[in-house]
């Protein structure tokens, strides 16, 4: 029963992020190109995004235009969330 509620959960958790995965509007200016915080949420959902950017060209795994480094520092902070972070490596093990 547990197996089937975690792979339940873990399938709507999967669908939800897929319903915010990237995507850019055609005519993007710099202006409203994403900044922070949308880099941040890009690199969040970055390997659901790649998955379906596989099969269609309307999904993109990040964006551009962007506001560049700022856009660069919140993709690299989101996506580092999967990885464990920066210091996982340096865990102790017991």
């Amino acid at each position: 029963m547990r197996r089937t509620s975690f792979v339940a959960s873990v399938l709507v958790l999967v669908l939800v992020l897929t319903a915010c995965a990237a995507s850019q509007a055609p005519d993007a200016t710099a202006s409203g190109a994403p900044g922070f915080l949308l880099g941040f949420w890009h690199g969040l959902i970055a390997p659901v995004a790649f998955l379906i950017s596989l099969f269609t060209d309307a999904v993109r795994v990040y964006a551009v235009p962007n506001l560049g480094r700022w856009y660069d520092f919140g993709f690299m902070l989101g996506i580092g969330g999967f990885s464990g972070g920066l210091f996982a490596g340096s865990r102790r093990r017991r």
